[in-house]
């Protein structure tokens, strides 16, 4: 049915899942700061993460991808250039990870802002009069909190991540979508390949919800409904 390209669509949507679980992790990296940033004290840390929220979620992940890649590409070859060193190829993977942590740490930031302003500051300031360090009342009174506020939002970030993933492909990464691509203008059969891959993320997306579906029933247990 897949006219023996199913071998090179199973390496392609490898790729993508490590692509996408790689971004993600990124992403809540560079959330977390953001997050911090926002609700910090200081006004120049809390404009700064303001201004990276804003400009990424108001220009398309497309031409951020375009940008980055081919930008950061130039930029690291001018100056490498100036230090004498030779032509430095950006490779595509790392170029799609580092994008797509980027765009999406910017969403992950304001789920996770709007997840700690809904624990209530006086629980944490009693866990502080009775002894608690400032890392054990993180770990132990806000952490599980923020992270069951925090749920559905990065549930939903995580479903567009997996499928915003598609856009790798136009920086040349043989990714599921790419590979997709490829094997279409050979056969003439874009409708199987393109319908193949859209089954595949359908897939991807099906399962992280039952994931998530799990995760959220674990952390509501207690908890009074």
């Amino acid at each position: 049915m897949l006219h023996g390209y199913g071998p090179s669509l199973l390496q392609g949507a490898a790729l993508t899942l490590s692509v996408a679980g790689a971004s993600l992790l990124l992403a809540l990296a560079l959330g977390l700061v953001g997050a911090t940033a926002r609700l910090s004290r200081s006004a120049l840390a809390s404009r700064l993460a303001l201004a990276y929220t804003t400009l990424v979620r108001g220009v398309p992940d497309l031409v951020l991808m375009l940008l980055i890649f081919y930008g950061g590409q130039m930029l690291v070859n001018d100056i490498g250039d100036r230090l004498g060193w030779g032509y430095i190829d950006v490779d595509p993977t790392v170029a799609g990870v580092l994008t797509m942590g980027f765009i999406f740490g910017a969403y992950v930031a304001e789920v996770l802002r709007g997840a700690i302003l809904s624990v209530p500051p006086g629980q944490a300031e009693a866990a502080l009069a009775f002894g608690f360090t400032r890392v054990q009342v993180l770990w132990r009174i806000v952490g599980p909190q923020m992270l069951r506020h925090a749920l559905p939002g990065l549930s939903n970030n995580w479903l567009v991540l997996i499928k915003s993933t598609a856009i790798v492909s136009v920086i040349g990464l043989s990714d599921l979508t790419n590979r997709a691509a490829q094997a279409a203008g050979i056969t003439n059969q874009p409708f199987v390949f393109y319908g193949a891959v859209a089954l595949a993320y359908l897939a991807f997306t099906s399962l992280s919800e039952l994931g998530f579906f799990w995760l959220r029933r674990r952390l509501a247990v207690g908890q009074a409904r």
